[in-house]
């Protein structure tokens, strides 16, 4: 018992801090298991793709305070808790926030790093970046290209075509089956 908690607790710190993966500013949070379709929000589409620019005190009125505390304040999971990690349903990622399409099943691979990892987006304009320097690191933040809002970070580490890891938090993605 004592080994597999020390195997566990290793394997934690070595992804925390040698495959950068964790998220942005703040604490760690669980995953929640709610989904956009349960909340009111007038800005979810899975079909609009123009941009949208709402206040973080708007969005906090709508979104549940996980999924605000990740996709807008920049917090990020606990490694291996978020519902899509070793998820291997066949369909596409939607933006739990917005909507919008994010990643096609067929570029979701397993990286073991504790968040779910995807090789590219499904379209080119899905996802924007922006540096994020947080913890002393240089990293490539991921955000949502509708709504802005803070998915997880991309790496020079993944599979071939791209060579990509986007490692995403499961509380800010919605999936839908084929």
């Amino acid at each position: 018992m004592i080994t597999n908690l020390k195997l566990f607790i290793g394997t934690i710190i070595f992804c925390l801090l040698f495959t950068g993966c964790t998220g942005s500013k703040k604490h760690a949070i669980k995953s929640g298991s709610e989904t956009a379709e349960n909340r009111i929000n007038p800005y979810f589409s899975r079909t609009d793709t123009q941009q949208i620019n709402v206040s973080n005190a708007q969005w906090k009125k709508i979104l549940n305070p996980e999924l605000y505390k990740v996709a807008r304040l920049g917090d990020t999971e606990v490694p291996f808790t978020g519902k899509y990690n070793d998820f291997k349903g066949l369909g596409i990622y939607y933006c739990a926030v917005c909507g919008n399409q994010l990643f096609r099943s067929d570029s979701k691979f397993s990286s073991t790093c504790g968040w779910p990892s995807f090789f590219e987006p499904s379209r080119k304009n899905s996802v924007v970046y922006k540096q994020d320097t947080s913890y002393g690191m240089v990293r490539e933040e991921v955000l949502c290209g509708r709504c802005k809002s803070h998915l997880g970070h991309v790496f020079d580490d993944g599979p071939e075509p791209t060579g990509k890891r986007y490692c995403m938090n499961s509380i800010c993605l919605d999936f839908v089956p084929d």
